[in-house]
C-alpha cells in the first residue's frame, strides 16, 4: 500500500497549530522527501482534527513543545508535531524566552510586548544588546517515540522598529550578518535563517523516517 492510501481514511501527523502558514511550511519542507505521499490529507492542522488547546506551562521550549506535541497525539492517536520559540535577550538572562508571546502580560499582543521591551532595554548600549530567537521543534509519535530539535536565529536588538513584514518581536530584531531587521527581508530569506525552519529541517528526516515506518506498517 502507499503512504497516499493509507491517509484515506485519516491524516498520518498533525501539526499542533491552528497557523495554516506553519502548516504550508512542513507540507513545504516533506514535498521533496515523499512525492508520492498527497500531503493535503496526510499532514492537517490541530482545527482539522479537533485538538484541544494546550496549556503551556512547561519551563523551557523544549517542555513546552513536548507538551502540545504529547497532547495532540494522545488526543488523535497518529504522529504529531508541535513547535515552541521565542526571543532570548542575552543582558537579560534569557528573557522574554518561554513567555515571549505574553511578556507584556497579554497574549498574543505583538505590539505590546515589544514597546515593553524596548522600554526595558532603553539605557543599554548596542553592544550589549545581543539576542537569538530559538525554536524546539518536536515529534511524538503513538508508538512513544519523542524527537525534539532546536534551532537558533542569532542577532542583536535595535532601539526603534523597523520593517512591515513578520510579526512578534521581528522589527526590533536583525540577524547576524545583516543590516535589516526581521521585518525587513523577504519571506523566503527569513525562512531561509530563522529558528524555525532550522528547528523544522532538522527535524523533517525523523519524521520522513517515520512516515515511510508507517507506510511499510500499513502495506503488510
Amino acid at each position: 500500500m502507499t503512504l497516499e492510501k493509507a491517509t484515506a481514511e485519516k491524516p498520518l501527523l498533525v501539526l499542533a497549530t491552528h497557523n495554516p502558514g506553519k502548516i504550508r511550511e512542513l507540507r513545504s519542507l516533506l514535498a521533496e522527501h515523499l512525492p508520492e505521499l498527497d500531503l493535503e490529507k496526510a499532514v492537517v492542522g490541530a482545527a482539522e482534527v479537533g485538538a484541544p488547546d494546550v496549556k503551556e506551562d512547561g519551563v523551557s521550549f523544549e517542555e513546552n513543545s513536548l507538551l502540545k506535541a504529547r497532547a495532540v497525539a494522545n488526543h488523535t492517536g497518529v504522529a504529531s508535531i508541535a513547535d515552541d520559540s521565542g526571543l532570548a535577550v542575552v543582558i537579560l538572562g534569557g528573557a522574554p524566552g518561554i513567555f515571549s508571546a505574553r511578556w507584556s502580560g497579554k497574549h498574543g499582543d505583538d505590539r505590546a510586548n515589544l514597546d515593553l521591551l524596548l522600554a526595558q532595554l532603553a539605557d543599554v548600549r548596542p553592544e550589549h544588546r545581543a539576542a537569538s530567537f530559538v525554536c524546539v521543534a518536536s515529534l511524538v509519535t503513538p508508538e512513544g517515540q519523542e524527537i525534539a530539535e532546536r534551532g537558533e536565529m542569532a542577532g542583536s536588538l535595535i532601539t526603534t522598529p523597523r520593517g512591515a513584514g513578520g510579526f512578534g518581536y521581528d522589527p526590533i530584531f536583525v540577524p547576524a550578518g545583516l543590516n535589516q531587521s526581521a521585518a525587513e527581508i523577504s519571506p523566503e530569506h527569513k525562512n531561509a535563517i530563522s529558528h524555525r525552519g532550522k528547528a523544522f529541517r532538522a527535524l523533517v528526516p525523523h519524521v520522513v523516517e517515520y512516515l515511510r515506518l508507517v507506510s511499510e506498517d500499513t502495506a503488510r
